[in-house]
């Protein structure tokens, strides 16, 4: 509610009528509630650990042990896109770069692990 009301402050809205301001007011407030729901599902993410890779992702244990070892640009933008589900445009906004940064530190990364899970487990072209 309090949201709803600072929104309806900071933009001042010239609204016809009693109705079209309730209309105003009703939409914004759902909408502020879907953001506020968004937000907190993202932040229901566990932090890339050792305890995290060790028990839910015991299968690719591997592989985030190379996302750390990753330059942190790239680093970072493997870990928000993978595994936090971001898109690059959202992830951008997060880390104050360009889109197009995002998705060449993705490549980047992408290239870097292939290369060293390819050396290190002889996995091929297919990572």
């Amino acid at each position: 509610m309090q949201d709803t009301l600072i929104q309806f402050l900071k933009t001042a809205p010239t609204l016809d009528s009693p109705k079209h301001e309730k209309a105003w007011l009703l939409r914004v407030a759902a909408n502020l509630s879907k953001n506020r729901i968004d937000y907190n599902q993202r932040r229901l993410a566990d932090e890339l650990n050792e305890e995290l890779v060790a028990k839910e992702r015991e299968d690719l244990s591997f592989v985030w042990e190379e996302v750390k070892a990753l330059p942190i640009n790239q680093r970072e933008a493997v870990h928000l896109f993978y595994y936090e589900g971001y898109t690059t445009a959202e992830i951008g906004k997060m880390l104050g770069r360009r889109e197009s940064t995002v998705r060449s530190d993705l490549r980047r990364g992408r290239a870097r692990l292939q290369g060293a899970l390819k050396e290190a487990y002889d996995f091929g072209e297919g990572v």
